[in-house]
């Protein structure tokens, strides 16, 4: 439906990216291991600034999300209107990633001011699905930023989630997660000292990655608080 409502801003939004697009920005993609079979080698800096030209428009998101090129996807994230953003369309989205960088970039610019941010943390912090779960901890990692209303309780519960998680060895859920928890003891003195008491715990556990975590974030942590 977004398709036929968005014909020529689509076509126009496609044209500009495919103009910005380079065989150095593709492989520039390639050595951060992002997918670039579908994709135009386009800067951020470029995508970023398309996406101020054209303003929000949910609609045209969604024709740029089902296009499936990597840079619309990506300019998607930033101009879709996040007050329209549906749990449905969340799960929906996310069931898309198969890369560490739109999963990220989707969950920063736009899933984290959405209503339904935290109830994605708790439902997609349990998948199996790499980029799943690493959607739950992204997210999670930005609203430590930009929910500026929540008290600390919804934090709090992030970290019994980040202790959960921490044993999952996969390559982006670890860093995910890792994240999440750094991130969270930044945001207050009193999360600092919740962080650091899960990072203490997870650096003596018998799990190699959860002591990775665990041992990462404090070595942060322990900085930010002296």
């Amino acid at each position: 439906m977004a398709l036929a409502k968005q014909p020529e801003r689509l076509d126009a939004a496609l044209a500009e990216l495919k103009r910005h697009g380079s065989k150095t920005g593709l492989a520039g993609m390639a050595r951060y291991a992002i997918p670039s079979d579908h994709a135009f080698g386009v800067p951020m800096r470029q995508i970023q600034a398309l996406a101020k030209q054209l303003g929000r428009d949910h609609d045209l998101a969604q024709a740029l999300w089902s296009s499936g090129w990597y840079e619309a996807r990506t300019l998607a994230a930033y101009v879709d209107d996040p007050a329209q953003v549906t749990a449905t369309q969340m799960d929906r989205w996310c069931r898309d990633f198969d890369n560490w960088a739109i999963c990220d970039t989707v969950c920063f610019a736009l899933f984290d001011r959405t209503p339904h941010a935290w109830t994605k943390v708790a439902r997609w912090a349990s998948s199996r699905d790499e980029y799943v779960k690493r959607a739950a901890f992204a997210l999670l990692w930005g609203l430590t930023v930009h929910d500026k209303t929540s008290d600390d309780a919804p934090f709090r519960r992030g970290l019994v989630l980040i202790e959960r998680a921490a044993a999952d060895d996969r390559v982006y859920v670890k860093k995910a997660v890792d994240m999440a928890l750094r991130a969270i003891g930044k945001r207050n003195r009193a999360l600092c000292t919740a962080a650091m008491n899960t990072a203490t715990v997870l650096s003596t556990s018998s799990d190699k990655t959860a002591q990775w975590i665990g041992r990462h974030a404090l070595r942060e942590l322990v900085n930010r608080r002296t």
